[in-house]
């Protein structure tokens, strides 16, 4: 397909090119209720018992649809599914874990990850999360890139996050409506995590986290583009699937689909539904300058818009719990200064941070190496330990 993308470059743009959607989810359980402007967001609209999974010895396994907010203030439905442990105790801890999903379709959501059997789209993390099972916290993990897997919608990410914390708590068959509440992410998940931090002041106000915990970050949505995709990268792959993404969720604000030559189209055809590798692999080595037949949106106020109102760093809110934050200082894939930049404003504010600068050369082993220090500091904060601050 790329192959004959690149043999289509040049053409002029697609002026009436429409925004690509996933293939709908075949499944019912999944589909958008007519009546859903009719309920608030977190209201729970449909729960599923789902078949045990050898992934997570003894928990059970729950899908919980619930009512929740898209980029622009409309009502959307979206899904988490929470593993509860057999230890489980009423009002025991709740740790929503928001799953890195660099994803454009459908069956890249978390939900479905957990029943597939494809190798690459396995949930790595298992081992860390049946930690947590052990401990007795139950675990939510949210499709948190919406219906339309809108990747690169870093808020909707927050809310869809702190919607579902909202939804499972309101469940009374799991027993957590009184339960001590952390989150944790790292990479796409971070991302997720770290807009539900912020915008819980406003967004969710009633919601009483103890602490979140977030790793690996992109936190400038403008320098992410400039940085992965004026120049050939080996990631430009995840720099075209948020262009994609985020036109989903911004049709009208991020039109991108109408200033691509015939290449462009191609390879957004190409990954539409694709999820990591699959992407990766379409768009290594490539760049911006080879599928656009015009950058004059890279100038347009609204392009820009979009993309600073989905970068934390230039965000006005701030938490209001204790954050756990852990980065490479050489990660090539994310704008390290934009982290930076965000902590010292949380400092700043009064946040109680905790820094981790983590000594991996690149993106993904920084967050092996981090983990384990975010399971402790969250174990602290779920025990009521009061949140160290190195600011």
């Amino acid at each position: 397909m790329v192959a004959v993308g690149l043999a289509l470059m040049g053409v002029t743009p697609a002026a009436q090119a429409d925004p690509i959607y996933p293939v709908p989810d075949p499944d019912p359980f999944y589909a958008q209720p007519a009546d859903i402007a009719d309920h608030n967001p977190g209201d729970v609209l449909a729960v599923r018992p789902m078949p045990p999974l050898a992934t997570f010895p003894g928990a059970t396994v729950t899908l919980v649809k619930f009512r929740s907010t898209n980029s622009e203030g409309g009502p959307i439905a979206a899904v988490t599914t929470v593993l509860t442990p057999l230890e489980h105790q009423p009002d025991g801890p709740l740790l929503s874990y928001q799953h890195i999903i660099n994803g454009l379709g459908a069956e890249c959501a978390v939900s479905r990850v957990l029943y597939t059997n494809d190798p690459n789209l396995q949930v790595r993390e298992a081992v860390a999360l049946n930690a947590a099972l052990r401990r007795g916290w139950s675990v939510a993990l949210p499709d948190h890139l919406g219906p339309n897997s809108a990747y690169g919608a870093a808020r909707l990410g927050g809310q869809i996050t702190l919607d579902g914390i909202r939804a499972v708590k309101r469940m009374p068959e799991l027993a957590l409506s009184h339960s001590r509440v952390a989150m944790v992410g790292y990479s796409g998940g971070g991302m997720a995590t770290a807009w539900a931090a912020a915008l819980a002041p406003r967004y969710a106000p009633e919601l009483d986290i103890a602490g979140a915990a977030m790793g690996g970050v992109p936190m400038n949505l403008v320098k992410m583009v400039n940085a992965l995709g004026l120049q050939p990268h080996p990631a430009f792959g995840l720099a075209m699937a948020a262009a994609i993404g985020l036109e989903r969720e911004y049709p009208d604000r991020l039109p991108v689909s109408t200033q691509m030559n015939g290449a462009g189209l191609a390879m957004r055809n190409a990954m539409a539904n694709g999820c990591t590798n699959e992407i990766m692999a379409i768009g290594a080595g490539h760049s911006v300058r080879e599928f656009a037949a015009s950058t004059s949106m890279i100038d347009d106020p609204t392009v820009m818009s979009v993309l600073r109102e989905n970068s934390l760093e230039l965000y006005d809110g701030v938490p209001n719990m204790p954050v756990f934050e852990w980065h490479s200082p050489n990660d090539p894939l994310v704008p390290v200064d934009a982290i930076v930049n965000t902590d010292r404003r949380y400092c700043a504010a009064g946040v109680r941070l905790d820094m981790d600068i983590n000594p991996a050369p690149e993106h993904l082993s920084a967050a092996v190496l981090g983990m384990p220090d975010a399971l402790a500091w969250i174990d602290a904060r779920l025990d009521g330990e009061p949140a160290p601050s190195n600011c």
